[in-house]
C-alpha cells in the first residue's frame, strides 16, 4: 500500500460547520451538522447545547477533519433557511450544492417522564438515504456524557455505511452519457464559455472548472466558441461566472480545499439571464495545488450536469 493510501484510510471524517469527511473505501466525503432542534420545553435552550457539544466531540477523534465552521451559517442566512431536525429532501440537496457537504447531521432532543433522549440523523444529500442513532438516559444525567455516546455513534455510523449515504462515483465518461441521455433532440445552442478562477488571491492560468464546463458541452454535442478568438459574438449563449478555491485546513499532511464556483448563462441577443447557478466542493490531498485543482474540476462538473440540460430545447 502507497504512503498515500495509508494516510487516506487514516481519514474518515471533514468536518464544515461543523463540516467534516467521512471516508469509506477510497472517498472522502463532506459533512455538515446542523442544529438539533428541541421536543418540547422541558428541554428548552438543549438544542444549541447538543449542537455544540457534538461539535466538541467529534472534533477529538482522530478521523475527523475540521475546518471552519461559519460556511454552513452563512449558506443557511443567504438561502434563508432555518434547518434544525426535520429537513426535507429538497432542502438536504440545497444544503449539499452550497455546502459541498454530502452528508448531514441533524437531529433533536426530548424529554420522556424521567429520561432524556438524544437522536441523531444523518442523511445522505445525494441519495436522501436517512439513517439514526440515538442515547438515552435519566434527565438527571450530564448531556455531555450523553452526546459524547451519540457523537460516537455518529462516527461509528457514518465511516461504516457512507456507501449507502453518498451516490456512487461515476466516471467522466460514465457522467457524459447519463447527461447526453437527458439532453433533448433538437438544435443546441452554441456556447462561449468564461469562468476565470483564483487560489488564494492568485490567478489560475488554466482554469479547471471553466475547462470541464467546455469537455461536458461539447462531448455531449454543444458547439463552444473561444472567447479568446471573438467567441462571445458568435454564440448563442454566453456562461460567464468565477471560481474561487481557499485553503480550508490540514491534519498532518493531508491538505482539504474548498471550491465555489457561481455562474450565469445569458442569451446573447437579449441580454437575458437564461440559468444562474452555484457549486461549491471539498477536495483533500497531499498536494493544496492538486485538492483545489480537483475541487474547482468537481464544481465544473456539477454545474455542467445541471446547466447543459436547462439550455437544452425544451427546457
Amino acid at each position: 500500500m502507497s504512503n498515500r493510501m495509508r494516510l487516506f484510510s487514516t481519514t474518515a471524517l471533514f468536518l464544515a460547520l461543523v463540516c467534516c469527511s467521512a471516508r469509506a473505501g477510497d472517498e472522502i466525503y463532506p459533512l455538515a451538522v446542523l442544529p438539533f432542534s428541541e421536543r418540547g420545553a422541558e428541554v428548552a435552550q438543549q438544542g444549541q447545547q447538543v449542537t455544540d457539544l457534538m461539535f466538541a466531540n467529534l472534533v477529538t477523534n482522530p478521523e475527523l477533519f475540521l475546518v471552519d465552521r461559519e460556511d454552513l451559517d452563512t449558506v443557511l442566512k443567504e438561502q434563508e433557511l432555518s434547518l434544525s431536525g426535520a429537513v426535507k429532501t429538497e432542502e438536504a440537496v440545497q444544503v449539499g450544492r452550497l455546502t459541498g457537504a454530502k452528508i448531514l447531521v441533524t437531529g433533536s432532543v426530548m424529554q420522556v417522564g424521567s429520561s432524556r433522549y438524544v437522536i441523531a440523523k444523518i442523511i445522505g444529500t445525494e441519495t436522501s438515504r436517512v439513517l439514526g442513532a440515538s442515547v438515552k438516559g435519566l434527565v438527571s444525567d450530564e448531556l455531555d456524557g450523553l452526546v459524547e455516546q451519540l457523537a460516537e455513534k455518529v462516527g461509528t455510523t457514518i465511516v461504516e455505511k457512507a456507501g449507502e449515504l453518498v451516490a456512487k462515483e461515476l466516471s467522466r465518461e460514465d457522467r457524459i452519457a447519463e447527461l447526453k441521455k437527458k439532453l433533448a433532440d433538437g438544435k443546441l445552442p452554441t456556447l462561449a464559455i468564461s469562468v476565470p478562477e483564483q487560489h488564494v488571491g492568485q490567478v489560475i492560468v488554466d482554469p479547471a472548472a471553466e475547462t470541464e464546463l467546455s469537455l461536458y458541452a461539447t462531448e455531449t454535442g454543444f458547439t463552444v466558441f473561444d472567447t479568446g478568438s471573438g467567441g462571445t459574438s458568435k454564440c448563442d449563449v454566453r456562461i460567464v461566472g468565477e471560481a474561487f478555491s481557499e485553503f480550508a485546513g490540514r491534519r498532518g499532511n493531508l491538505v482539504s480545499v474548498k471550491a465555489r464556483v457561481e455562474v450565469k448563462a445569458v442569451d446573447r441577443a437579449s441580454g437575458k439571464i437564461l440559468v444562474t447557478d452555484r457549486q461549491v466542493t471539498v477536495a483533500v490531498d497531499l498536494s493544496e495545488q492538486i485538492a483545489a485543482k480537483t475541487a474547482l474540476q468537481e464544481a465544473g462538473a456539477r454545474l455542467a450536469e445541471r446547466l447543459l440540460v436547462k439550455l437544452a430545447p425544451g427546457k
